[in-house]
């Protein structure tokens, strides 16, 4: 039997094909799940890094050890502000990158 040469597939064409065009709503919703559990991994890391638990970020932020739970599993939506409040009470600074694409921006 002869081998064929392996064909190379790019991840943009896995994921549009598995998951959906940019643009779609199947599409939005799996970078919205990815950028949450990259949240989630941020905040599990910066706690463990300050040798400090759940519970005990959970009272400088002023909720309880699930919900910091949950943040760190990513299995709720969080709102910016407690997201920006969970990095707070970790003495973390946090970075946001927004690019506009495909928009022409005038400020005349």
């Amino acid at each position: 039997m002869k081998n064929k040469p392996l064909q190379t597939i790019s991840l943009e064409d896995i994921t549009d094909k598995y998951i959906g065009e940019v643009g779609t709503p199947k599409q939005e919703a799996f970078e919205n799940e990815l950028r949450m559990d990259l949240i989630g991994e941020a905040i599990k890391k910066a706690r463990k890094d300050r040798n400090m638990t759940q519970e005990e970020l959970g009272i400088l932020v002023g909720v309880k050890k699930a919900q910091i739970s949950k943040l760190e599993n990513s299995l709720t939506d969080a709102r910016f502000e407690t997201v920006i409040k969970v990095f707070k009470a970790l003495n973390a600074k946090v970075n946001f990158h927004v690019e506009l694409l495909n928009q022409k921006v005038n400020l005349t």
